[in-house]
């Protein structure tokens, strides 16, 4: 809307639905509805959680991400990408229509089936993409076993959240371990996109994290991730992480 909240603009007045941490959502519009972004449609709720099921910043990524599976070297019919904590799907969908074959992994079951409605909302539920509702490291680490290789991989981890085991999953404790998973399924050409949203990892933690599982790269660019609205006020919403190996 362009309106930092709390602000008493007739933009803020007439918004739709609000959210409060305590109160919850209020507003008239609780259905679900779709919204048209970059030749998708995706179906957005809202939440218990105060999510809509669409993070708009990811977006930011889908140029580099069509820009790097225009170059993969002609050894597959289309490049295989990994697509980690793959949520309701919208980047998964901009890699099949950029024309990569997606594994969309997700640990939540609902997500995955929300994700599956999108494609078929967006004319692609015919494209190739295997929807798998696992944990993201216990996934790759039977890939590695099973002799898979990606060309490609997108992860946007979320800061905590629970481990196979039950345990508390952090992800300045994890993300070594996680890379390396990766690592261990790559090809040597391989790219990665990881973004995280965790206060306390800055752009130097993740160079570091990506440079030991997978070596010094040919390229690697780090940005800040930032939405802004019309009224130029900003939005930070972490860092993003855009790494090829040639």
């Amino acid at each position: 809307m362009g309106v930092p909240p709390g602000s008493e603009s007739a933009e803020w007045a007439t918004a739709d639905l609000r959210f409060d941490r305590d109160l919850g959502w209020t507003g008239p519009a609780l259905d679900p509805w779709t919204v048209a972004i970059d030749g998708l449609t995706l179906e957005l709720r809202a939440t218990a959680a105060g999510q809509l099921g669409l993070f708009p910043e990811h977006a930011l990524a889908w140029p580099w991400l069509r820009e790097r599976l225009g170059v993969r070297p002609p050894t597959r019919p289309a490049p295989e990408v990994l697509h980690l904590f793959a949520h309701t799907g919208a980047t998964t969908l901009a890699l099949a229509a950029g024309g990569a074959r997606v594994t969309h992994v997700d640990a939540s079951r609902p997500a995955v089936a929300w994700a599956r409605r999108n494609a078929e909302l967006s004319g692609l539920a015919d494209r190739p993409v295997r929807w798998i509702v696992d944990d993201a490291l216990a996934y790759t680490r039977r890939e590695q076993r099973r002799g898979r290789r990606y060309d490609g991989f997108v992860l946007d981890p979320p800061t905590f959240g629970h481990g196979p085991d039950g345990g508390r999953w952090d992800l300045r404790d994890e993300l070594p371990t996680l890379l390396a998973a990766c690592a261990a399924v790559a090809e040597p050409n391989a790219f990665v996109l990881l973004t995280a949203h965790t206060t306390d990892l800055d752009p130097s933690d993740l160079a570091a994290a990506l440079e030991s599982a997978f070596g010094i790269p040919d390229e690697l660019e780090i940005d800040d991730v930032e939405l802004v609205a019309t009224s130029g006020v900003g939005l930070p919403l972490g860092v993003a992480a855009r790494m090829i190996r040639r």
